[in-house]
Formats: C-alpha cells, structure tokens, sequence
C-alpha cells in the first residue's frame, strides 16, 4: 500500500498520526537532522500500522515534509 504524508518534526504533540481524506499528517519530537525525523516517521508508521519497521520505505521526498512512502503487510 502505498500512502502520501505530510510531516512535522520538531513537534510537541508528537509522535502523533492523523489521518486525512488524501493523506497523513504525522507529528515527530525528532528534527529533521541527520535523517533522525525520517528514521521517527518509518518507526511511528510501523507501530501505528502494526508492521516491522522494515515493511515501511520512504518512495520520495526523503528530504521533504511531503514524502509518499510503501508499507508493506
């Protein structure tokens, strides 16, 4: 399944996910520094859809908030 999500690091609600119409919107206590906010998100994700954090890739956008990623079940 391949999804589109918009990410906030440095947040304080995070690690949060709200689920849009279109996309994910996925708080992150972590700043996107050194890849530790991407590192965040594919761990949030994984927990959040009940998968090993290596079914979740990041397809592009890694240097982006908007990123679309694949979560493999």
């Amino acid at each position: 399944m391949d999804i589109t999500v918009w990410v906030k690091p440095g947040s304080r609600k995070g690690p949060l996910v709200e689920e849009g119409e279109d996309r994910f919107v996925v708080f992150l206590r972590e700043r996107a520094v050194d890849g530790q906010a991407n590192d965040a998100l594919i761990g949030v994700l994984a927990t959040h859809f009940g998968v090993p954090k290596s079914a979740v890739s990041i397809l592009h956008g890694y240097a982006s908030r908007a990123k679309r990623l694949r979560i493999d079940r």
